[in-house]
């Protein structure tokens, strides 16, 4: 057996004299005793390909490439955080913070734009009545009765204005 390959297994034999003191080293850093263990399972798998040549402190190098392996993980998880932030700020809506839905493609949201305002046009060219009942009750939400009080007419009118504007917009919009 040459030094070299001697190497790689007197790594080992520290990592596994020492494997519960890497795993506390781990767990005071990551915050969790899982992370610790599924790190110091990495630092096994590193060490059992890593071949190196004179060494004159295992431990010192065992404890140099955790760090290392620390360091790797936690600029991967800043870079992964950094990403989908972006991404979020790109493709979602938001609402004091809070993600609230996708954004639809710039195509869909013209098309969008362009039916709302079909829309509101189709709604200024009701008949004046008409239109006062459907925008009090389906823009500002007033029940039929709250219109009826409000335009001084009865509820019966107040739905047949409503019923007969849903008709005539939805004439014009399939």
């Amino acid at each position: 057996m040459t030094p070299i390959e001697s190497r790689p297994s007197l790594l080992i034999e520290t990592y596994l004299a020492r494997r519960e003191s890497l795993v506390r080293f781990f767990a005071a850093r990551a915050g969790s005793r899982q992370a610790a263990e599924d790190l110091a399972q990495e630092l096994y798998l590193k060490l059992a390909e890593t071949e190196v040549g004179d060494v004159q402190n295992p431990l010192a190098l065992l404890y140099r490439i955790a760090t290392n392996l620390m360091l790797d993980r936690s600029r991967s998880a800043a870079r992964a955080g950094a990403r989908d932030a972006g991404w979020r700020q790109v493709n979602h809506a938001q609402i004091h913070g809070e993600d609230v839905a996708d954004l639809p493609p710039p195509d869909e949201a013209a098309a969008s734009r362009e039916r709302l305002r079909q829309l509101v046009q189709a709604v200024e060219a009701l008949p004046p009545q008409m239109g006062r009942a459907f925008r009090l009750h389906k823009l500002d939400g007033l029940s039929h009765a709250e219109t009826a009080r409000v335009m001084g007419l009865s509820v019966k009118r107040v739905e047949k204005h409503i019923s007969a504007a849903l008709k005539a917009l939805s004439r014009g919009f399939p």
